[in-house]
């Protein structure tokens, strides 16, 4: 075969590559709404509709409510503090209130004031001790070691949500952490962090 003929034929099956990758693009759109009618999920519609003010033929598209949140009740949430050894550790709010089911973060703040670098871990109680099943913590810096300088200070976050099938009896909760260089001997939980938390002044509240 010539030269000229086979670049020639070879061109024409480039093309009609081309112009069906083209078309297979173009048929994407209609082909996934038909799936997503079939299937009675669309995951464009759920992303658009998680962004509040994306307007969508001229109207603002609202953020979907939880509604897994209680909003018929309050739980006060107590957070606690015990430092075993020479360095500061406290949390940056005394209480919260929350809705069962509603996300909530709340910040610890910790001080290595020792003048040589030291591993700590923190252990978490709570009370009452029903509480425990239902305090589900989606962020918490009690799940590692952490590293600090001396003088160095750090934040960390406690992100949590409390399951609303925990009793309606339940209407305050204290969060204790206890926070122990690593390498020693654990500490044991505090036997009373209700007592302890109340003893304390509510400053920063």
């Amino acid at each position: 075969m010539p030269p000229r003929r086979a670049n020639a034929r070879m061109f024409g099956k480039l093309a009609v590559i081309a112009v069906g990758m083209f078309a297979f693009g173009y048929a994407l759109v209609p082909i996934y709404q038909r799936i997503c009618e079939f299937t009675g999920i669309n995951i464009l519609a759920l992303s658009e509709r998680q962004v509040p003010g994306n307007g969508v033929a001229g109207r603002d598209v609202q953020a979907p409510r939880n509604t897994q949140v209680d909003r018929s009740r309050t739980i006060t949430v107590e957070f606690d503090a015990n430092a075993r050894g020479p360095w500061k550790f406290w949390p940056a709010q005394r209480s919260i209130q929350v809705h069962p089911g509603e996300l909530a973060t709340v910040m610890y703040e910790f001080e290595n004031v020792q003048n040589r670098r030291m591993a700590a871990q923190a252990i978490p109680s709570y009370a009452p001790s029903q509480a425990a099943a239902h305090f589900n913590k989606l962020e918490c810096f009690c799940f590692s070691q952490y590293t600090l300088e001396p003088g160095e200070k750090k934040q960390w976050p406690v992100v949590f949500v409390i399951d609303p099938r925990i009793s309606r009896d339940v209407t305050t909760i204290t969060l204790s952490y206890t926070f122990f260089e690593v390498g020693g001997r654990t500490p044991a939980a505090p036997a009373t962090p209700v007592a302890q938390v109340r003893a304390t002044p509510k400053a920063g509240t």
